[in-house]
């Protein structure tokens, strides 16, 4: 790729990098100073590809599946990519997953997915989520002290999913490890997708011979002839797209109330603005950051640039949401404005039933920590909390609190 540099502006900047991990909205800023709605871009081990700044611009490339396709087949680096390039995961190289599907199949994919899903009883899910919540909690209220990242929200939402999806309960914290190495693009990355791939391999195995009233099953009973590789990369892509950026909304959103006085009354006296904190966290710290990706299918024009066929155009949905075009009071969004990124948009936006399901979880859990542990306090300055380092999802290496000791939820009053 040839990246158009007007004048003396900047060359290509890396995702990735202590600029990227600690102020990635301030790196976003520079980028749209200094290059406008496009910029040319980095990934790990010199991987040009361009990110797509501008709200504007990208709603014209999720709008247009033909030009700015996910068929990751028309990439032009292929050629360049080593076999064992730790963001090969979340590329998709021909993997036959509903990421990289398009046209017909893809709307029988999604729509397999979408009814699978709407099969989960909204009920018995947030009862699952209590009852998860309850367990981590029990674990460390005692204490008056914990991480909440560690001991709390990077275990609740993948224990949800996989129960909803028909794995044992027991198979749950291996997953966890594996879904964060792939997503983190580290160098644990293939050995995390290999580990969640043998999973969901066995779980179908399983409900082959013993279905029943989960998400997988589901799946498999649908008629539209889906292989069990195809369902088997779908579910994996469900378990990745539902795990880690719910567990970093809750993670997010805890941040935000336990360092903005807007929200202190959440904390000490009721549930009243847990979702205002939750969709502001959507417009202003949004867990999925940037998305890999769409591939140019011909030579085109976007925001200026020039973009090749066969290009990378990362989605930088964060960056798009802080876009001064369309944000030009500088004001936080709460309430009920979701005309945010934070769930992409088109036809591959994130199927409305596992926003759902992801917001379930995320409110559930936030909802039942601040019942049980009222005076919960953030436990360094929030100038110290750091950020993991992946170029995809934003969410906090830990988040340190106290709180009064209090009863498991078995010896205590019942919420």
């Amino acid at each position: 790729m040839t990246c158009p540099v007007t004048g003396a502006a900047p060359g290509p900047v890396p995702l990735s990098g202590p600029r990227f991990t600690i102020e990635p909205a301030r790196l976003y800023r520079e980028l749209r100073r200094d290059h406008g709605p496009v910029a040319p871009v980095l990934l790990d081990g010199d991987v040009p590809a361009w990110l797509v700044l501008g709200y504007r611009e990208l709603h014209q490339v999720t709008g247009d599946p033909v030009l700015y396709s996910r068929d990751s087949e028309l990439w032009n680096q292929w050629p360049n990519i080593p076999a064992d390039w730790p963001l090969l995961p979340m590329i998709g190289h021909k993997q036959p997953s509903i990421l990289y599907t398009v046209g017909e199949r893809h709307t029988e994919r999604a729509a397999m997915i979408a009814h699978a899903l709407e099969s989960v009883d909204p009920f018995e899910l947030k009862a699952h989520a209590e009852r998860f919540a309850d367990e981590l909690i029990d674990g460390f209220c005692g204490q008056g002290s914990t991480d909440i990242i560690a001991e709390y929200a990077m275990l609740l939402p993948v224990r949800v999913l996989a129960t909803i999806y028909g794995f044992p309960d027991e198979e749950g914290p291996a997953l966890v490890t594996a879904l964060n190495d792939m997503i983190n693009g580290r160098e644990g990355a293939l050995e995390g997708a290999r580990h969640l791939a043998e999973s969901m391999a066995r779980l179908l195995a399983d409900k082959h011979a013993r279905p029943g009233p989960d998400v997988a099953s589901a799946m498999l009973a649908d008629t539209s002839g889906f292989t069990d590789t195809e369902i088997a990369e779908d579910l994996m892509v469900m378990m990745a797209a539902g795990h880690q950026p719910t567990a970093d909304w809750i993670g997010n959103s805890l941040r935000l109330m336990l360092t903005d006085d807007r929200f202190a009354a959440s904390l000490f006296g009721g549930r009243h603005s847990v979702a205002e904190a939750m969709n502001e966290v959507l417009w202003e710290d949004t867990p999925t950051q940037n998305v890999a990706g769409r591939w140019a299918s011909r030579d085109t024009r976007l925001g200026g640039r020039h973009i090749n066929a066969g290009d990378l155009v990362l989605l930088g949905l964060a960056a798009a949401n802080a876009d001064p075009q369309v944000r030009t009071d500088g004001s936080v969004l709460t309430g009920g404005n979701s005309a945010h990124f934070s769930f992409g948009h088109g036809e591959h936006r994130c199927p409305f039933p596992a926003q759902e399901v992801a917001e379930v979880i995320a409110r559930t859990g936030i909802e039942v920590l601040i019942d049980r542990l009222p005076d919960l306090d953030l436990a360094v300055p929030a100038a110290e909390l750091s950020r993991r380092p992946s170029p995809w999802l934003s969410g906090l290496t830990d988040l340190p609190v106290t709180f009064t000791p209090t009863p498991t939820a078995a010896l205590g009053e019942p919420r």
